[in-house]
């Protein structure tokens, strides 16, 4: 009897599971086979007809590929700034004592925070204070999305430092500097290099701060959004197939690289 509840329970936990996956996969894998579909919607294209025209027309829309430009700069930008903002502020919840979880709290909390309230919270104390939107304000607003995100993934590659190596390190006469640079930081880098390729996803993705936030040249998830509004072009699906293949293969080569690392 209970051979046959845990091999229930199992049938129903990977049922779920499936289930879960096809409803977060499916609508960005459609997207991607539309985007091969000369005819475009609604159908998903055959083999036989699948087609690169919409990818060949790409370069040709100048809205898009400034838009783009635009957004790997923010995108890259904002990665530096977050994993470098984030590595010390780890370095510093693990020097606190009392405060440490308030300090947590404080990192974090913009996470919690809905990015139309952020956005415009944002916007209205630069107007405020005399800022113009541009890209230094967007790349404001993309930091403290992207920051409580890029502290924890950091925070939890600490889990690799123990305090007994950095002792050792003392005790052979190594200064507190020696001891990150030669021992924490190797140990921690599988964690910055996540970090990095997280913050910088989010950034490039990321479309209600931006919307509050752009100058006169706005980021791609922008453009898009008033594309779809005014009418949707195939390039638009075209464009995003490709962000979808270049996110995913960042995630796959990161994936590969620590599995290779730890073997």
């Amino acid at each position: 009897m209970m051979i046959r509840e845990g091999l229930f329970n199992r049938i129903l936990l990977w049922a779920i599971t499936i289930a879960g996956l096809i409803v977060i996969y499916a609508p960005p894998l459609y997207l991607l086979a539309v985007s091969f579909n000369p005819a475009l919607q609604p159908g998903v294209p055959r083999l036989s007809d699948l087609s690169l025209t919409w990818y060949a027309a790409l370069p040709h829309e100048r809205a898009l590929v400034g838009a783009l430009q635009q957004s790997l700069i923010i995108a890259t930008i904002t990665a530096v700034l977050a994993t470098g903002m984030s590595l010390l502020a780890a370095l510093a919840y693990f020097e606190l004592r009392a405060t440490r979880t308030a300090w947590f709290l404080t990192v974090i909390l913009p996470m919690f925070v809905p990015g139309v309230i952020q956005g415009l919270a944002l916007s209205a104390v630069f107007t405020r204070s005399g800022i113009k939107a541009s890209t230094l304000t967007v790349i404001a607003g993309h930091l403290l999305w992207a920051m409580p995100f890029a502290f924890i993934v950091i925070l939890t590659s600490f889990a690799a430092v123990r305090r007994s190596y950095l002792t050792a390190a003392a005790d052979l006469g190594a200064t507190r500097w020696r001891q990150f640079v030669d021992i924490t930081l190797p140990l921690i880098r599988p964690g910055l290099i996540s970090a990095v390729i997280f913050s910088f996803l989010l950034s490039l993705n990321e479309f209600t701060r931006a919307f509050y936030l752009a100058g006169r040249q706005n980021t791609l998830p922008v453009v898009l959004f008033g594309k779809m509004n005014s009418g949707a072009s195939p390039v638009i699906y075209a464009m995003s197939g490709a962000i979808f293949l270049v996110s995913v293969g960042c995630v796959a080569l990161a994936s590969v690289h620590f599995l290779l690392r730890r073997n």
